[in-house]
């Protein structure tokens, strides 16, 4: 952790603790603070960038994904190495980020989000911030945040088009309630592309959020789903606080977190946009890549090249299709948005495994 030293260094913070909100104080507490990030891509890693530039103490990362070129154009943390590595975003982030701060604790998880690996990890988290790219994730962080009653900030940016809203668990509106007015599932950066400064504009919108919280300046925050189009010139900050519904599952009166449900089956999910399907299985494992990279390579029945080994995946091809192994047992298969094909091909690198 930050020794006291750190918690008040003039040289490394004066900028930030001459801005009387924050103060020495804001800056002590900014140290002992612990925040947990869900997804490492562009707002994530963005995120957590400034978060540890602006001194909080531990950050705890969770992604699923690895870092690839398309990825560079926008997630300015990382760089071509980790491309040509094939590091998972979680990974590379804490490299970079303790680079950027040598004694930032910097927790890091390549895994699937899912109710159950969250609950174990948020038990001292002062704030949740989302950087996911799904809603099924974002509800569980919903129905998580508001049971354990753990202030939470929601953005998303698609285009040159982004959102945010801070969601404080039994004052405000949850993510449940509010889903008439957000989009659900239609544009991604996916399929609709992204520029720069939508991301870095969600970015600000959040940290800045993040800090009055971390802070103790919780009367300077935003109690509006502000949301703007850069290229179209548009920026509106819209009154949600009617939206909070007293017979919400997840944060009404009888409230049950219906997404805190364990799945125990399978789960194949074609990423739009992007000719890949996830496949998550039923719980997770803890693979050996070296033996199970042996076993491929001495398989005649299975015609697949591997093309990269590292702590963390497999990446190997077969013909046209790619795909990536993680150590815990969830693929990424590239080439193809057929279900029934990607699982064929992760059965058979599955039944290697036994």
């Amino acid at each position: 952790m930050i020794g006291e030293q750190d918690h008040i260094s003039y040289d490394r913070y004066s900028r930030q603790m001459r801005f009387s909100p924050i103060g020495i104080v804001g800056q002590q507490r900014l140290a002992k603070s612990h925040v947990l990030m869900v997804g490492a891509g562009a707002l994530g890693s963005a995120s957590a960038e400034s978060l540890v530039r602006a001194g909080v103490g531990r950050i705890t990362i969770i992604d699923r994904d690895y870092v690839e070129w398309s990825n560079l154009q926008r997630q300015q943390l990382y760089t071509e190495e980790d491309v040509k590595q094939r590091l998972p975003k979680a990974i590379a982030a804490k490299r970079h980020l303790e680079h950027i701060h040598a004694d930032a604790e910097i927790d890091a998880y390549v895994l699937d989000a899912r109710g159950e690996d969250l609950e174990r990890l948020i038990g001292d988290v002062d704030l949740i911030m989302d950087a996911c790219d799904n809603f099924e994730t974002r509800f569980i962080l919903n129905d998580l945040a508001v049971k354990y009653r753990i202030p939470w900030i929601y953005g998303a940016c698609s285009g040159s088009y982004g959102l945010s809203y801070t969601i404080l668990p039994g004052v405000t509106p949850c993510l449940r309630c509010m889903m008439d007015l957000i989009p659900g599932s239609g544009d991604s950066c996916d399929t609709d592309g992204i520029i720069v400064p939508a991301v870095q504009m969600v970015v600000a919108h959040q940290t800045a959020e993040a800090l009055k919280l971390l802070t103790g300046n919780r009367e300077a925050l935003r109690r509006k789903l502000v949301s703007f189009d850069l290229w179209n010139n548009h920026y509106s900050a819209v009154q949600i606080q009617s939206m909070k519904k007293r017979d919400c599952p997840s944060c009404g009166e009888h409230a049950v977190y219906p997404y805190l449900q364990a799945s125990t089956a399978e789960k194949a999910a074609i990423l739009c946009g992007r000719d890949t399907v996830h496949i998550r299985p039923a719980e997770a494992l803890k693979l050996n890549l070296v033996q199970l990279s042996e076993r491929i390579g001495h398989d005649h029945a299975l015609p697949m090249r591997i093309d990269l080994i590292n702590d963390f995946l497999i990446s190997a091809h077969q013909e046209e299709l790619r795909i990536v192994l993680f150590v815990d047992g969830r693929a990424l298969v590239h080439g193809t948005t057929d279900v029934s094909i990607a699982r064929q091909l992760y059965k058979q690198l599955m039944d290697l495994n036994v």
